[in-house]
């Protein structure tokens, strides 16, 4: 029996688990909410709106000239908004609660967020082409489809969905309101370090949040796929465990028949024709007289004798 701490954990029983959001009436209304204004967001930028006019206003004020002080300290927290780095902080912890919970749902719930992210967020940078403040070229321009990539904003989202998702994923409501109060915090931090580090506009963070906020609305929609991808891989894997394993054979039972060598005239020894089962082990003998004597072997009635050299 194992002593060490894996066998204790295994025998400690499992956290309570909360059944994963549902597309309710309510959350279908938060999801088309957001989706009105994510749009709104990228209309406002096409048409060179005064959100547009906005961006240029805080551009030029240049936050990282007014306040020097703490730009060391947010050199550092805009890691919190970086997909490698966060990804992988939450990818050990989500591997630890699969491990412990005997389920893969924790962690492809993170990849097909991180999928999704990466699809949808990457298809509109590419395709609006936005240049950043640093790399602007006439004042008052939306500067889209210039080759760029920072509309919207991925730290933010990528702050959204990582710390998001570890309050979708929580096992009891409090630490769903905690961790959401979190991850909300989290989010609105980075988006408004970039703003101040001058990396992006504002508008670049506001359909950042939409866009992360879109991804954790819309994962119920995905859990299906979520429980046959675990289904799947959990069958694969009792597939490669069976195979190639030995199949046991199966033991003669006390009693049953048995091959018995019989004596042959030229003095050697051959196997019976059919199975012979000694006198003790026939039903409803007697016992032996004389335990000292050998048990004389009872040859079936249906076997034929040969003569010698045949």
């Amino acid at each position: 029996m194992r002593t060490d701490i894996f066998a204790r954990l295994d025998r400690e029983p499992e956290p309570p688990k909360i059944e994963p959001p549902r597309m309710s009436r309510h959350r279908i209304a938060l999801f088309g909410g957001t989706l009105a204004f994510y749009l709104a967001i990228v209309i406002a930028v096409l048409v060179s709106s005064w959100l547009v006019t906005l961006d240029w206003k805080v551009m030029l004020f240049r936050p990282y000239q007014q306040w020097p002080e703490i730009h060391a300290f947010l050199d550092y927290y805009i890691v919190l908004g970086q997909r490698g780095p966060t990804a992988t902080m939450v990818a050990c912890w989500l591997g630890w609660r699969s491990w412990r919970q005997h389920t893969l749902r924790p962690l492809l719930t993170l990849g097909a967020a991180l999928l999704l992210l990466n699809v949808t967020v990457g298809a509109v940078k590419i395709g609006l082409g936005r240049l950043g403040p640093h790399y602007a070229t006439q004042i008052g321009s939306a500067e889209l489809f210039a080759g760029g990539d920072i509309f919207p904003s991925g730290h933010t989202a990528n702050a959204v969905v990582t710390w998001g998702i570890l309050a979708y994923l929580a096992t009891t409501p409090r630490a769903r309101r905690y961790l959401s109060a979190m991850s909300a915090i989290v989010s609105l931090g980075v988006g408004l370090t970039t703003v101040y580090l001058g990396t992006h506009w504002l508008s670049d963070v506001l359909l950042g949040w939409a866009a992360g906020l879109l991804i954790m609305l819309g994962l119920p929609w995905v859990e299906p796929l979520i429980t046959r991808a675990e289904a799947w891989i959990f069958a694969q894997r009792e597939n490669m465990r069976g195979f190639g394993r030995p199949v046991p054979s199966v033991p003669v039972a006390a009693g049953g028949p048995r091959t018995v060598l019989l004596p042959q005239p030229d003095g050697g020894e051959a196997p019976a024709r059919e199975p012979v089962v000694s006198a003790a082990a026939g039903a409803g003998s007697r016992p032996r007289a004389h335990a000292s004597h050998p048990a004389h072997v009872v040859r079936s009635e249906r076997t034929t004798v040969t003569p010698a050299g045949s």
